[in-house]
């Protein structure tokens, strides 16, 4: 049988309490009020003071930071669990957990910092960069802190999305947990540096937040011909590659067309050269229309793609283009020690119509690092958003900042784990329990697991068993996704024949196991009754919805399947109870 929806790992219940108070009965107390007696018992640690406080906090950050370039980017979780010690000043010696986010559908960040720090997490402070963003739909962060025995939370930001921003804190402080947050709470100037950080580590989330487009960074380097356009020297996430071409005036045959390598995507204008774009559909690279090419629009289009970041590699006309369109946040500029001149030589910014100095884009908080015989110079463009000042107080956050949905009334979106429903998403992190290839029951790490590797399951054949256990160890969704269709695109021979009259059964298999298994997600389904569910991925035709609605959505449809019969038998249920 599956298990039950599991608790935090590695997290243990609460201590029995000493205290005399706690003799008095147990439902005449709230549970609020039960968690600050119990730390009336707890021996007093030591006081940390705002100067430790920075330091930890700017460790979180750092922590938050560490999947950078494995996995494809997301809010970045950080979490640190300290417990002053009277034997050390040193705030670094304190820590006793430390945690992050690896990827969408992995363990967040303060359940794997409270696994480290086990018992010594009691009594202990958490210290955030992020104010937690519910993934897994049942406050896992917020649940985890609080069994842990935390008594005290201190946050670098509140959460930017609207739909989680304020939540987890006002939760924490809900159980009895002191929730100081940096600029609200703590005011030193000794949080600058620290605040800093968590703005830096999170920069994608907070200018897509604020301006409705991807974080982008413009990058100057001469580059070769026939560039390939590919992350070098570093294993794990493959980023999209997105190539902008008014009239398609490209050649037929290019290393960017090698899908094998990484996905393609071609933006360009409605109508241009229609011949290339079927050859190019054919190899496997997603050819995109636009009425009127220009770096907004495609940066709107990125927006929809549920994209965080995007990296500008191109000539000087169209970064120049894309300043002027006020979408470049970041440069990165890499000086050579050789000098090039004339009319007609290459700049790396085209006209932008400023003839002089005084007319020049200043660059902020600019840093300078030396690589082999090039200096790399970088700044930033538009100031990061800081979107605390503009956030109401905790008692003002009920009427100023309900929760409200971003969605249609009828039809309710998700994609992102972020998402408000996000936890409807295959990617999302719920464990199942069901059957492998050999007919023993296994945990699969998420859906996404158990779907790719059931592409190979079945094929008498030594690599396709090997792919299957490469699939079921993967780090993340994310990671099985990826091995899962690069396994399937060269390995055709080793796909079960019978996958494409199947792989809908496997999905709500697997689905309708994770459901059954996570009652709190049952109950969100179920909320959902009277809308239509669409799974929003722009880019997925199948699964998805597709950007206009082209798309067939079978994972909302699916998911609106389960639901009915949910209905179907709570509805059965009644009317067999129901008095003859």
């Amino acid at each position: 049988m599956p298990p039950a929806h599991p608790p935090p790992c590695g997290v243990a219940p609460a201590a029995a309490a000493t205290c005399p108070l706690f003799l008095l009965p147990r439902r005449s107390l709230s549970r609020s009020l039960h968690l600050r007696l119990r730390r009336l018992s707890l021996p007093a640690p030591r006081a940390a003071s705002h100067a430790h406080d920075a330091v930890l906090l700017r460790r979180a950050a750092d922590a938050a930071d560490r999947s950078a370039g494995l996995t494809s980017p997301h809010p970045n979780f950080g979490c640190v669990i300290a417990r002053p010690q009277l034997e050390t000043d040193n705030a670094e010696a304190w820590v006793v957990g430390e945690g992050f986010l690896y990827a969408q559908g992995t363990p967040c960040a303060e359940l794997l910092a409270a696994q480290e720090a086990g018992e010594h997490a009691r009594g202990a402070t958490a210290y955030l960069n992020l104010e937690p963003g519910d993934c897994y739909g049942d406050s896992t962060a917020v649940s985890t802190l609080v069994q842990a025995g935390i008594t005290r939370v201190v946050v670098g930001l509140r959460h930017p999305l609207k739909h989680l921003r304020g939540k987890a804190i006002q939760s924490l402080r809900n159980e009895g947990i002191q929730v100081d947050v940096v600029g609200e709470d703590l005011h030193s100037k000794l949080f600058k540096e620290a605040l800093k950080s968590c703005l830096i580590v999170n920069a994608p989330l907070l200018y897509r937040a604020a301006f409705r487009v991807p974080f982008s960074v413009l990058k100057y380097a001469m580059t070769a011909d026939d560039p390939r356009l590919t992350a070098r020297h570093v294993k794990g996430h493959v980023p999209v590659r997105i190539v902008m071409s008014q009239s398609l005036n490209l050649p037929e045959e290019a290393n960017l067309w090698n899908v094998h390598d990484a996905y393609t995507i071609v933006a360009t204008q409605r109508g241009a050269r229609r011949d290339l774009q079927k050859k190019l559909a054919l190899k496997g690279v997603e050819v995109v229309e636009f009425d009127m090419l220009n770096p907004r629009d495609v940066m709107s289009y990125c927006y929809d793609r549920g994209y965080l970041s995007v990296l500008w590699e191109c000539g000087g006309t169209l970064a120049a283009s894309a300043i002027s369109a006020s979408v470049i946040h970041k440069v990165y500029a890499f000086l050579a020690p050789k000098i090039i001149g004339g009319v007609n030589a290459p700049t790396p910014v085209g006209e932008l119509g400023m003839n002089q100095m005084t007319q020049a884009i200043d660059l902020i908080d600019v840093s300078y690092e030396q690589i082999d015989r090039d200096m790399l110079m970088s700044g930033f463009i538009q100031p990061i958003p800081d979107l605390s000042p503009v956030i109401p107080s905790v008692d003002e956050m009920p009427s100023v900042d309900p929760e409200v949905s971003p969605y249609e009334t009828n039809i309710i979106s998700f994609y992102k784990t972020w998402d408000t429903f996000g936890a409807f998403s295959n990617f999302s992190p719920h464990p199942i329990h069901m059957p492998d290839e050999n007919g023993d029951y296994f945990t699969w790490p998420t859906v996404e697991h158990y779907y790719q590797a059931h592409k190979f399951i079945g094929v008498d054949d030594p690599q396709a068993r090997e792919i299957v256990q490469e699939i079921k160890l993967a780090k993340s969704p994310e990671e099985a996704a990826r091995i899962g269709r690069t396994r399937q695109r060269e390995f055709q021979e080793l796909v079960r024949p019978d996958w494409d009259s199947i792989k809908i059964e496997v999905m709500y298999r697997a689905t309708k196991r994770k459901f059954s298994t996570y009652s709190h997600l049952t109950d969100m389904l179920l909320s959902t009754a009277g809308s239509v569910l669409v799974e929003a991925s722009p880019h997925d035709l199948f699964w998805g919805g597709g950007r206009e609605g082209e798309g067939m959505n079978y994972l909302g449809r699916l998911l609106m399947q389960l639901r009915s019969e949910i209905l179907g038998t709570i509805q059965t249920a009644v009317e067999v109870g129901e008095p003859a």
